[in-house]
């Protein structure tokens, strides 16, 4: 298993990937397109050349970015692969300088082991007018609210 930057060639099993858990209400959805314009912020989980994670760190400000997309393929659930694509996103966001990273989540546990504490989605201005507006569950947000303080290497 490993974690890399993705490759222009992943960007349609990461969408098959994200949405598949979009069509669960898990996340929001993402456009082939969209997918190409912010293939920068993604890292993939790669086993036997066949993609079966992904996550994305989206930075909003000088100082704050998202990690967003996280989605591993059932089969590889509960095997650090997720704690690893998350752990590189927060990597990258220290060595870029942003301070702050924030998820919006129905997996509040699953981040609070990383670090991640609860935040007030009302400190996250331009998230709440970015993607969620697109949510079908906009503006009645069940989602957790999570931040971290990053530090650089």
């Amino acid at each position: 298993m490993r974690i890399r930057k993705a490759h222009i060639t992943d960007i349609k099993e990461i969408q098959k990937l994200v949405n598949e858990f979009a069509r669960k209400e898990q996340m929001i959805p993402r456009s082939v397109n969209e997918l190409y314009e912010n293939l920068r912020d993604f890292v993939v989980a790669e086993e036997k050349k066949k993609v079966v994670g992904a996550c994305a760190l989206h930075i909003l400000w000088e100082d704050l970015a998202e990690i967003r997309s996280l989605a591993v393929i059932k089969e590889f659930q509960k095997k650090g692969i997720g704690r690893k694509m998350v752990s590189s996103c927060l990597k990258e966001a220290g060595e870029l300088g942003i301070n702050r990273v924030f998820v919006l989540t129905y997996q509040p546990v699953f981040f609070k082991k990383l670090g991640f504490k609860d935040t007030d989605k009302a400190s996250l201005p331009q998230k709440i007018w970015g993607d969620c507006i697109r949510c079908p569950k906009f503006p009645e947000c069940d989602e957790h609210a999570l931040i971290i303080n990053v530090q650089a290497p």
